[in-house]
Parts: C-alpha cells; sequence; structure tokens
C-alpha cells in the first residue's frame, strides 16, 4: 500500500509514530502534520516525525489521499467540519480513537457530504508517555489495529484502511464499532480507572508521609498507565460512558464480594480469588497477551 500525500492531525504518541512509521517504510511520497504550536512545527520537523508540519488545517489536508485523526476524540468532530472545505474527493479520513460508535456515527456522515470516507480505527498501541518526542517508528509492530466498517462503508476505503495498518505491522482485527466499545470497556479502559483511583488513593496527603515510600514495583507496574493524558482520558471516559459504568458496577460487586469473604475469614473464597485471576491470567499470557502497553 503506498500513499501519495497523509496528513496526520495532531502529531504527539501515535501520530508521531504513525509519520515516523510511514517515513521508515516509504509508504507515503508526503506526511504532512497539523499542530496547534509554533513550538510543535520545529519539534515534529526536527525529530522527522513529517516532512512538513503546518497550523493550517486546510492546507495540512488539501490534496491528501489519507488524513488520520490523532487527537482526543472530543476535538475530531469540530476538525472535521472545519477540513471539509480542503479535502480532496474520494479522501479517506481515518482515526485513532479509544471510542468508536458515537465517533463514527458523527463523522461518517460528515466525510460522505465532502465526497470522502470515513472508516473508524482503533490501533492499541497507546503508553503513559505524550508528545512527539515518545514516538517511535515500531509502536505499531504487534499492535491489535481494530477496523470497525458500517453497513455504510466504502469497500474500497476499508481495505486501504486495514492496509495501512498491516502495513506498518498491525495485526488486524475487525468489529463494528458497538460490540468495539464494549469489548475495550474492560479491557482497556476500566483498567485505566483502576489504576487512577489506586494512584488517588495511596498516594493521597491523607496518609502517614511514609506511604510513598513503601510504594515498590507492584505497586508502579499497576499505575503506569496513570500517567496518561487526564484530557483524553477524560475523553474517553465521557465518550464510552454507558459502557464503563456497567463495567464499573461488575467490578465494584465483585470487590464486595472479595471484600466480604476476608471479613468473613473465608480462607476457600479469599484462595480462590486468586487462584481463579492467576489461571486465566496465566491462560492469556500463554497465548500471546497484548505485546503493546495500551
Amino acid at each position: 500500500m503506498h500513499w501519495k500525500r497523509v496528513a496526520i492531525v495532531g502529531v504527539g504518541l501515535l501520530g508521531g509514530s504513525l509519520g515516523l512509521a510511514l517515513k521508515q517504510r516509504r509508504l507515503a511520497e508526503t506526511v504532512i502534520g497539523f499542530v496547534r504550536r509554533a513550538a510543535s512545527v520545529r519539534e515534529c520537523e526536527r525529530l522527522g516525525a513529517v516532512d512538513r508540519a503546518t497550523r493550517d488545517l486546510e492546507q495540512a489536508v488539501q490534496g491528501a489521499d489519507l488524513v488520520v485523526l490523532c487527537t482526543p476524540i472530543a476535538q475530531m468532530r469540530s476538525l472535521v467540519e472545519q477540513m471539509l472545505p480542503a479535502l480532496s474527493k474520494g479522501a479517506i479520513i481515518t482515526d485513532v480513537g479509544s471510542v468508536k460508535d458515537p465517533l463514527v456515527r458523527e463523522l461518517e456522515p460528515l466525510a460522505a457530504s465532502a465526497a470522502a470516507h470515513f472508516i473508524g480505527s482503533h490501533p492499541m498501541a497507546g503508553a503513559e508517555k505524550m508528545g512527539v518526542a515518545a514516538a517511535r517508528a515500531d509502536l505499531f509492530t504487534g499492535a491489535a489495529c481494530v477496523v470497525t466498517p458500517t453497513r455504510k462503508s466504502n469497500p474500497v476505503a476499508l481495505r486501504k484502511v486495514e492496509r495501512l495498518w498491516q502495513s506498518i505491522g498491525g495485526r488486524l482485527l475487525r468489529l463494528a464499532p458497538a460490540a468495539h466499545d464494549e469489548l475495550v470497556s474492560r479491557t482497556s479502559h476500566l483498567p485505566h480507572v483502576v489504576a487512577a483511583e489506586l494512584a488517588n488513593f495511596v498516594l493521597s496527603p491523607e496518609h502517614p508521609k511514609e506511604q510513598p515510600s513503601l510504594c515498590a514495583n507492584g505497586f508502579r507496574d499497576t499505575t503506569r498507565i496513570a500517567s496518561g493524558s487526564p484530557e483524553m482520558w477524560r475523553d474517553i471516559a465521557l465518550a464510552n460512558r454507558g459502557n464503563l459504568a456497567d463495567a464499573l458496577a461488575s467490578f465494584v460487586a465483585n470487590l464486595r464480594s472479595f471484600q466480604q469473604a476476608l471479613e468473613q475469614g473465608d480462607e476457600k473464597a479469599v484462595s480462590g480469588f486468586f487462584e481463579t485471576a492467576k489461571r486465566r491470567r496465566d491462560k492469556w499470557s500463554s497465548k500471546g497477551g497484548s505485546p503493546t502497553p495500551e
């Protein structure tokens, strides 16, 4: 798959890594990046994440056969509305957002109004680090890359988007937008909420001042993702709030059951809790687990 001109809207960790991957593998003649700050223009070009960066959105997408939205999801609709006059007929728009159903329902008709095509994507290759300085060309290698077509999706555009993620090393998975959102509410969004609350609770100033000194590897590993972008995770949680609230309710109910067993000194139940967790995780890990940090 070879692209003539790719426009990356938002050149941070994911957008920068995509630009590096496209350039390293020579999958695009030109990679243009849209950024909001003058300092980001210089940084993106200095790091080689794009061939050229600009703060002019219409200039960035003009003539592009592929536009990839790599901003927080709450910004995507507004950005697409702004770029519509400059989009080429037949241009393909995709994204890297972690919530798909509401986004696809908004952006698919917008793209169609400009004779362009929107295909939702979610490369599960995020990390707690932010910014183009953390970008790397191999970020998507081995990562699950979900594509979420609808009955209205253009078949040619869909195939091209799927080849995009495969061409930079992704493991392709096709899901309906709503099915994707339900699944990631448990596998991605719930773990982030748990990590965030663990950091909030354990590191609360209400605890003795010695508390942080006793936070070792286990705490560090289980709270790593709590260092992710608060803006991004606010948008994700709110956009997928129905599924995430359901997942939280089930999770809290399970914790309450464990709490009850603990208070009652139920050795069998407490042991079973940890044994089941170990068995399930070991089975998942033995099948490859997730090679990516999201």
